[in-house]
């Protein structure tokens, strides 16, 4: 063999062992799709956590599918490959072994798979329109875009002249500019707290600071040192160094723009801080005109009136062009049209700010004029209230309106009368401008005072009683002397990180009513691994506090309750939610006069003793991971109850004769139980409820992760049945008003219909794991009318469901319109599910808005024609409003349509085709533009397709598709 040659070798070696080195590349490339796999799932995970993969990972994925096409063609030769071209492919074979190798050693990404997610610009800020304060606004922008001289910018005026809202326009301008990277927003506040501000600047930039003072300051320093921002601090009473928050001064730099933006009330401030200062001066009469009128909503004609005309102009001018007082004032007429009214209101509005001479002075005495017209002292009260919260504070509309019962500023023979009440106070005190709209964490309705309204409220002398250190980040309680004289009524001390209560303190506060405590909520997800604070409360602190009448303990580390809380007859309300490590209550019988109990989330094992005494109580929210529960005969006992949040597995009889119940949240441990609360209420249900029946809520459950629902039961009108005997069921017996309805393992269902009744007024409907069900509706054994109100429909694991809806013989052509609200649709694992919808369905579906289809393995269409649209020339439209179109793995899925049907992209944003590899045809129709050319859908966010190579082979009606939506295409799953 030696005088053969090298060469001629390796040629009898690729010929001869051709199936052997063949099949030692499949093996390595499985081993290479394996690693794949296991870097695509970890990819996923953490995009669900903000990430993104790495540019050098989705090349190395590239790689790993051309290899798999490459091998694939290889594996097509090998069937038909000649004795002339064995060793040509053999070679290919062994070359493609190396490859592989050193594919799958590059594949090893020591250093992680994925990197953080750029963080966003800035924030944008909810704001009203602009009157006015053109030149201010040019100035501060000028100085921010053109003048690299200048670092420190302060916007100075009174209170309410407007410096907030200019700041918050030109945020807004600057998210929109290239010249910064950053833009951070951070309120300072009267009490400027460094650490607050520290935290607020490093959650902007997506860092995280250390404990230390010094570190902190230091990080945030390295931090901002290598971008370019605008830091926007707003609302700044005093001199303060910035290089002890950890801000670098802001100086001209050739390689990054830096600026610093304050507002604050004071020139002087400013002016010791070098910024360069602009002035906001009052609006002038023709633009504190337009504001009035824009906010008091005066038909054009009826200010035409001359005498009328006269009083407004005047009524203007008292506003001292000052804009926060324009609008609470103009709030506060609002739908005024009668001549009298306003003349008496210039009369009052000129009595109250006659004799003031000072601008500040002369705010407050506007803002006075606008509560003083409030005219009802209940309304007042629930409006100062606000104040005891902390400055700049979103309070949810809920909360606000509960603590209002607690205080008795709202009564009412109902709960929800007392809530309707409630939401009626809160619109009158936006409606006129002493409070302002805004939302919680970014879902939950809100309100917050602005803060000149704010220390107004906190100056009305008929409500001098209130002492009030909310907010502040206090360590410790204030001096004992400040507060406990016996002066104060209600005293504020929450969202404060005070760490003990010293272990001698007595308060003597006999006129006290009003006691927060309440820390800090740090939202869904946080609560229970970081709440802070105070772990004892002292044996004696409640002593001297008998006119106590709301307390509240929430959100801190208490273990237990002293004794002394028991000696506090006259308090109705104890509120004590997410007290995760409380364990132990004392005796709660001498709490003759409690009429709200919160216990939600908290570590008790067992009720508090005697708390079957508690007779008055209208509200009980108790949740407890050790607590299965309520001992037999417990809850019978509140036979005043309103309000029941639990997720506590309740006796139906007991639980049915609360009938004064109005929101409900509870579990039935079964049928059986569910059935006799059905039967001992008479079908009487609460106004809202969210019941499970038969639900352990496992980790493992698609129920996982809604028990956050079970805390505010007012919110929902839901059902779910888990592991269930559905056939034990009445439904004719079940709510009407049902509008979530959740089934789950329960294997005797056979579709929809069995339960026609139940569904004149879901809304959504969700089915997981029921192995029964064959068809959602079967419409020869239902009316389809019955399911006309369905908006959200969700199916998962429905191993056997083989149809939406099955058309029997009886039934009349067309197919009758069944879906025609259901904006949602979500099939997920339905492995025996072939085709979706037929066309004669689509005509019920001109309101489906979201479409998602996942992991179905049989699914072949989306939308079936049975081959009805054959040579047809007519195009036909389905689903004009879809906005959200996603598919993902569906193996043997060929079409979404057939020829002549098509998508409109009128409202569609967001498109996901991932592992179909059998799709060829997306029938999107574009808009067009005047040339007839196609066009980017206006709403278009993202298209999200893979693998890589799929899109290229995508056909297209109109050939110019490709090119059009090709710059929203991804092949990164996250929306």
């Amino acid at each position: 063999m030696k005088c053969i040659g090298v060469p001629t070798c390796r040629f009898l070696d690729n010929y001869r062992k051709l199936e052997e080195k063949m099949n030692d590349l499949r093996l390595r490339l499985d081993d290479l799709n394996v690693r794949k796999q296991d870097i695509e799932s970890e990819n996923e995970s953490e995009i669900r956590r903000g990430k993104m993969v790495k540019k050098e990972v989705e090349k190395w994925l590239d790689n790993v599918e051309k290899m798999n096409a490459e091998i694939e063609k290889i594996e097509q030769k090998l069937v038909v490959v000649s004795c002339f071209s064995r060793a040509r492919l053999g070679k290919l074979v062994r070359k493609k072994i190396e490859e592989v190798k050193e594919i799958h050693r590059q594949g090893c990404f020591s250093d992680g798979v994925v990197v953080d997610r750029p963080p966003a610009k800035g924030v944008t800020l909810l704001t009203s329109d602009l009157e006015g304060e053109t030149d201010v606004n040019n100035q501060i922008w000028k100085l921010l875009m053109d003048d690299d001289q200048v670092g420190m910018i302060g916007v100075c005026g009174m209170g309410g002249i407007g410096k907030t809202t200019i700041m918050k326009h030109i945020n807004n301008q600057l998210l929109k500019e290239d010249q910064f990277r950053k833009v951070i927003w951070v309120t300072v506040s009267k009490e400027m707290n460094v650490s607050k501000v520290q935290e607020d600047i490093a959650r902007c930039l997506k860092h995280s600071l250390p404990e230390g003072e010094l570190e902190r300051a230091t990080t945030l320093n390295h931090a901002l040192e290598r971008t370019s921002y605008v830091l926007i601090l707003d609302d700044v009473w005093e001199r303060f160094s910035l290089s002890k928050i950890g801000i670098p001064d802001p100086k001209p730099d050739e390689q990054r723009k830096v600026k610093v933006v304050l507002t604050s009330r004071s020139k002087e401030v400013c002016k010791s801080m070098g910024c360069k200062v602009v002035q906001v001066k009052p609006l002038s009469k023709q633009e504190s005109m337009n504001l009035f009128l824009n906010h008091v909503e005066l038909e054009h004609s009826v200010v035409q009136d001359p005498e009328l005309k006269t009083i407004v102009n005047s009524i203007v001018e008292k506003c001292g062009g000052l804009p926060l007082a324009i609008v609470t004032i103009a709030g506060s007429m609002k739908g005024v049209y009668d001549i009298h009214e306003w003349r008496n209101a210039l009369n009052e509005l000129c009595q109250q700010v006659k004799s003031v001479k000072q601008w500040d002075n002369e705010v407050f005495e506007c803002l006075m004029f606008s509560y003083n017209r409030l005219a009802d002292s209940e309304i007042q009260n629930c409006f100062v209230y606000c104040s005891l919260y902390p400055e700049d504070f979103p309070i949810t509309r809920r909360e606000l309106i509960e603590k209002w019962i607690d205080e008795g500023f709202i009564n009412g023979n109902t709960r929800q009368a007392m809530y309707d009440r409630g939401h009626s106070i809160l619109n009158k005190l936006e409606n006129n401008s002493l409070l302002e709209r805004t939302q919680r964490l970014g879902y939950e309705l809100s309100v917050k005072m602005h803060d000149v309204i704010r220390d107004m409220a906190l100056s009305i002398k008929d409500h001098s009683r209130l002492y009030v250190k909310a907010g502040l980040q206090l360590k410790e309680l204030p001096d004992e002397r400040e507060w406990t004289t016996g002066t104060f009524d209600k005293v504020s001390l929450m969202n404060n990180s005070i760490l003990e209560i010293p272990s001698h303190i007595s308060p003597k506060c006999h006129n006290l009513s009003t006691l927060l405590l309440q820390q800090r909520d740090l939202g869904m997800g946080l609560r229970r691994f970081a709440v802070t604070g105070f772990k004892t409360i002292p044996g004696a602190f409640f002593e001297h506090m008998n006119g106590l009448k709301a307390l509240d303990l929430s959100y801190t580390n208490i273990t237990n309750l002293p004794d002394s809380i028991s000696n506090l007859g006259n308090l109705n309300s104890l509120v004590l939610r997410c007290c995760y490590q409380l364990r132990h209550l004392p005796s709660l019988a001498g709490l003759k006069a409690l009429k709200k109990l919160d216990l939600y989330n908290t570590n008790i094992d067992k009720i508090p003793p005697q708390m079957e005494t508690l007779e008055n109580l209208t509200y009980l929210a108790l949740q407890a991971e050790g607590l299965k529960e309520l001992p037999t005969g417990t809850l019978p006992m509140f036979s005043r109850l309103q309000y029941l949040a639990t997720m506590l597995q309740l006796k139906g009889e007991e639980g049915g004769k609360l009938s004064k119940l109005e929101f409900l949240s509870c579990i039935f441990l079964d049928m059986e139980e569910f059935k006799k609360y059905n039967s001992t209420t008479g079908t009487k249900w609460p106004q809202n409820y969210i019941c499970s029946v038969g639900s352990s809520f496992s980790r493992n459950g698609s129920l996982f992760g809604v028990e956050d629902s079970f805390e505010k039961p007012e919110e929902h009108n839901t059902l779910y049945f888990v592991n269930c005997d559905l056939e034990e069921a009445d439904f004719a017996m079940l709510p009407m008003d049902l509008d979530y309805f959740h089934v789950e393992k329960c294997d005797d269902l056979k579709c929809l219909s069995d339960g026609t009744s139940l569904f004149h007024d879901v809304t959504v409907c969700h089915i997981w794991e029921c192995q029964g069900i064959e068809c959602v509706i079967d419409l020869s054994s239902s009316p389809s009318y019955s399911f006309k109100n369905i908006e959200g429909l969700v199916l998962g694991k429905l191993c056997n469901l083989i149809e939406l809806v099955r058309v029997g013989p009886t039934v009349e052509s067309p197919c009758p319109v069944i879906f025609s609200r259901l904006t949602m649709i979500d099939l997920e694992k339905c492995s025996r599910m072939k085709k979706l919808f037929s066309v004669e369905m689509l005509q019920g579906l001109q309101n489906l808005e979201r479409l998602i289809v996942e992991d179905c393995q049989e699914m072949e269409k989306i939308i079936d024609d049975n081959g009805t649209r054959n040579g047809s020339d007519i195009t036909s439209l389905v689903l004009p409003k879809l906005r959200e179109l996603s598919l993902h793995s569906l193996p043997r899925l060929k079409t979404i349509c057939g020829n002549g049907v098509m998508i409109p992209t009128n409202f569609l944003r967001y498109l996901r085709i991932t592992e179909c590899p059998e799709l060829r045809r997306i029938p999107l129709l574009l808009p067009q533009l005047e040339n007839g050319e196609p066009s980017i859908p206006p709403f278009l966010k993202r298209i999200c397709v893979k693998p890589r190579e799929w899109w290229k082979s995508i056909e297209w009606d109109d050939p110019n598709a490709n090119v059009v939506l090709s710059a929203f295409v991804s092949h990164v799953e996250y929306f």
